[in-house]
């Protein structure tokens, strides 16, 4: 068991950015489910967003709430907009490396769905720039630690009216008297999150203590048999979400990429060949090498027309051709995609490369207010798994590092707002005995003492298997519900 100011569930740009924003006598745990580079702000390759000039604020608003189909929750997008250029500041003083031209300026490009060039990129692998830039700099904290391998299993947390009769509808065995003993133990009918379990690198089951707990678990891509993302970001913490009954909100909005290496070999990870390849020149064509399709639509249209003529054509890809980019620019801008190719038996340099959509991003999540609040107290979220509506029904490329940035640091600016939980250093043991309950011969629950914390039943997670694959399936429920 271990007790924390502020415990973050992941460790993306989002989750490194939020513990860089935090004070300094703040006592942070971080955890993360694999190693700190296995995540998919690391994957990110086109680049970020900012607000170009003092007149582009409009023109970026139009593109992205265009792209949204206009479900963008406003207020988001000009609070993601207007942080852009702080956040870009705030990044060149850590020590980010964006591409610059000949004269020393940041060196802006342009992709589908952009109006303007207004996009910030390091060559071809800008969120593994920024990611590990950020790490760097949180790893020179003395008030954070970080574990890796450590899973994210539960939340522990007095789950509300919402939460009780949500688990009450999802899970039918409960009983009434469990029911009716939960709502007297409600400190608020939101609810209360005070921590989370976790089930360790060795495998065994512990618990972090919270005052405040940030989910940052990023997408739902390890659902999908084609996806970018990394095999274990499996939607974590929306599935504990809806079993918690906290608020979630567009969760069928998952976005696919138009643009992914096609291989004839079961890969672990679809590859992706970005939008900013487009955004330099590239084209798309068909079987027959002819051009179908506006390169620069958006991305969920784009989609669509490519699935379209595959059809049409019945073929498994379409292609695309770099060779229209100048050369030195290809080379400079796109080195690992390049390599990728020839590594896969195309030289990009030379000839047209096979092309398919796939899963790549979730615009839905656990719902967040302004401040990256879940409708649980003490419970905040940020980053992919969270949704503020910023992007609408569609996520205009490369938004997603700006709004994992700029959400995060203001979710670390808000959380501060809680006392800490008063808990003695022995307080674990003297958890155990501050719940009473008992059944009269009415069949009525009478609780004898009210509860102020829990302690985690650990044997609900023995079979940890069935766990998760009961989270994925809720997770895809929720996702097929809703389409």
């Amino acid at each position: 068991m271990r007790k924390c100011d502020v415990l973050i569930v992941g460790t993306g740009c989002a989750g490194l950015y939020c513990a860089l924003n935090l004070p300094r006598d703040k006592k942070i745990i971080m955890i993360t489910k694999a190693k700190v580079e296995e995540c998919d702000s690391y994957l990110a390759q086109g680049g970020i967003c900012v607000q170009h000039d003092e007149n582009d604020f409009e023109p970026f608003m139009e593109d992205t709430l265009k792209a949204g189909h206009y479900e963008n929750t406003r207020e988001s997008v000009e609070i993601m907009i207007s942080h852009s250029r702080d956040t870009i500041n705030d990044l060149l003083d850590y020590g980010v490396r964006f591409c610059r031209d000949k004269n020393g300026e940041l060196k802006y490009t342009r992709e589908g769905g952009h109006g303007k060039h207004r996009i910030l990129h390091h060559k071809d692998i800008t969120g593994e720039e920024i990611t590990s830039t950020l790490y760097a700099r949180v790893k020179e904290l003395d008030n954070v630690e970080i574990y890796e391998n450590t899973t994210m299993v539960d939340l522990i947390a007095h789950d509300g009216e919402a939460g009780v009769d949500e688990r009450a509808k999802r899970f039918p065995e409960g009983t009434l008297a469990a029911k009716a003993a939960a709502k007297e133990f409600l400190k608020h009918k939101s609810g209360e999150c005070f921590g989370i379990v976790i089930r360790k690198e060795d495998g065994k089951l512990d618990a972090i203590y919270a005052d405040v707990t940030v989910l940052a678990t990023g997408g739902v891509g390890g659902l999908y048999r084609y996806s970018t993302n990394f095999r274990h970001l499996t939607g974590d913490g929306v599935a504990l979400a809806l079993r918690h009954g906290i608020s979630t909100r567009d969760v069928d909005y998952v976005q696919i990429h138009p643009t992914t290496f096609y291989s004839e070999n079961i890969e672990d990870r679809s590859f992706l060949i970005s939008e900013s390849v487009r955004g330099e020149g590239a084209k798309l064509y068909n079987k027959n090498m002819e051009r179908f399709v506006n390169e620069l639509i958006p991305r969920d249209k784009l989609t669509a027309a490519i699935r379209e003529q595959m059809a049409k054509d019945n073929t498994e890809h379409v292609w695309e051709d770099m060779r229209t980019i100048p050369m030195d620019e290809l080379v400079s801008h796109f080195p690992n995609i390049l390599e990728y190719c020839k590594d896969h038996g195309f030289d990009a340099t030379k000839e047209c490369i096979p092309v398919v959509p796939a899963q790549h991003y979730f615009m839905g999540g656990v719902k967040v207010d302004k401040n990256s609040q879940t409708s649980m107290e003490r419970l905040y979220a940020i980053g992919e798994t969270a949704c503020n509506g910023v992007h609408g029904k569609n996520r205009l490329a490369s938004n997603s590092l700006l709004e994992s940035l700029v959400f995060g640091k203001v979710a670390a600016r808000d959380l501060i707002k809680y006392e800490p939980l008063d808990m003695d250093e022995d307080f674990e043991e003297s958890m155990e005995t501050k719940v009473k309950t008992k059944t009269n011969k009415e069949g009525q629950v009478v609780v004898t003492r009210e509860s102020t914390y829990l302690t985690p039943d650990y044997s609900k997670y023995e079979d940890i298997d069935k766990w998760n694959e009961e989270n994925h399936q809720l997770v895809l429920d929720e996702i097929n519900r809703r389409n």
